[in-house]
């Protein structure tokens, strides 16, 4: 089976298993990722090459996790780039796109972002004497839309870094569309897949982005970072790299010796979401599309559940309203609770092995937009491994935490 030991205890399967709504922050590592990672340690490593065996294991492992991720994302493999988180990543491209930007040029943001797709953008920015402009997003409705950016473009506009869903409220923005409006201006298209990843099949080609980047372990994966962009565009930038490393794309832009162990984990963990649905049949790509597609069905279930559930209390305010969005939820509760009420319902589902944390979760400027200072919310995140039963434990703890408010 694929599911994770994070879900027993002492070797026995709980029962209740806890309830994990701590997705969005990262899931649960299933069974065999842990043994491909353990695999990858127990047999002979070395840099990669063809001589020994050592060095034929890492260059294989290598291969097949660009061939894997270029599956998820559609993608080529030859545009696959490691790191070792997106964050990492963001910063080492925007240091390398800044060294073309000059004083006059202007760089997007938006308000919706995690800061991981702000800060490094603001900091290549002022370093290369650009203008930091920010796209809006309506705090009422979640929605950024295309007039939002347009606001922003102007025929000086050299990227637009854009999230294709809010880690905070899910929101997913029509990614298609605002590329389209980057590119008549003249800009690349960065875009921060982080948590889309995790819930959506990827066509970076069909969304238009330049460049996007994600992390395995939102998708049952390990800690490392995943870059995908055209192998031709790869080409034409020029990062800080030593003398006798590779200049090839896209080793070009992998510092270091790659974490072969936790590449193997992050192949096995794409094979383990195009397993999600047992009958799925054909290439790994549409084994993908077919699991994905049955993953999102199961998530909208639980979503229209956890919405209806939530609905029915009183003391919460949804701050996740988007027509278009992950099933991901932040809520907040009545002034009655104190300010850190969202935090002690947090710990209070905690104490009942419900885990759904408090929090801003980095999208700082999207809380600050939603009115909820840099504290934001109580966030619950679905998961492929989340049930029904999940889902009734956590309303029916937060309906018993309601119960607790003070009068």
């Amino acid at each position: 089976m694929w599911f994770s030991p994070a879900l027993r205890r002492g070797g026995e399967m709980l029962s209740p298993a806890p309830a994990h709504f701590d997705g969005p922050g990262g899931t649960q590592t299933p069974r065999p990722v842990i043994e491909a990672i353990t695999g990858a340690l127990a047999n002979p490593l070395s840099n990669r090459g063809q001589v020994t065996v050592g060095e034929r294991n890492a260059d294989g492992i290598v291969t097949r996790a660009r061939a894997a991720m270029a599956d998820l994302l559609g993608a080529q493999a030859s545009g696959i780039v490691f790191g070792r988180s997106a964050t990492q990543l963001t910063y080492d491209f925007s240091r390398t796109l800044a060294t073309t930007w000059s004083a006059g040029d202007e760089v997007v943001v938006t308000r919706l972002d995690h800061d991981a797709n702000i800060r490094p953008w603001i900091q290549a920015a002022e370093r290369a004497g650009a203008t930091v402009r920010w796209a809006d997003f309506d705090p009422a409705t979640g929605e950024l839309t295309l007039d939002h950016l347009r606001a922003a473009l102007s025929d000086r506009t050299r990227l637009v870094a854009v999230t294709a869903a809010s880690n905070l409220i899910g929101t997913r923005p029509a990614i298609t569309e605002i590329s389209r409006l980057a590119h008549e201006a003249g800009a690349l298209v960065y875009v921060d897949g982080v948590h889309y990843t995790a819930h959506a099949l990827v066509d970076i080609g069909a969304l238009g982005a330049d460049f996007f980047v994600c992390s395995p372990y939102k998708f049952l994966g390990p800690h490392q970072g995943v870059l995908a962009a055209r192998p031709e565009l790869l080409e034409t930038l020029r990062p800080d790299k030593l003398l006798p490393s590779s200049d090839a794309v896209p080793e070009r832009f992998e510092l270091g010796t790659l974490p072969y162990e936790l590449l193997a984990g992050t192949s096995t963990a794409v094979d383990v979401l195009a397993g999600l649905d047992t009958d799925a049949v054909g290439s790994r790509r549409e084994r993908l599309a077919t699991s994905l597609g049955a993953l999102h069905q199961h998530e909208e279930s639980l979503r229209t559940r956890i919405d209806q559930g939530l609905a029915a209390l009183a003391g919460i305010t949804v701050h996740s309203k988007a027509g278009d969005r992950t099933p991901t939820v932040l809520l907040t509760l009545d002034d009655v609770f104190g300010a850190q009420g969202t935090q002690d319902a947090s710990r209070f589902l905690a104490e009942r092995d419900v885990y759904a944390p408090s929090g801003s979760f980095y999208a700082v400027e999207a809380s600050r937009r939603l009115g909820l200072g840099d504290s934001g919310g109580l966030r619950i995140g679905l998961a492929p491994y989340t049930s029904t039963d999940d889902v009734e434990r956590l309303l029916a703890g937060l309906e018993l935490f309601l119960k607790r408010a003070p009068h």
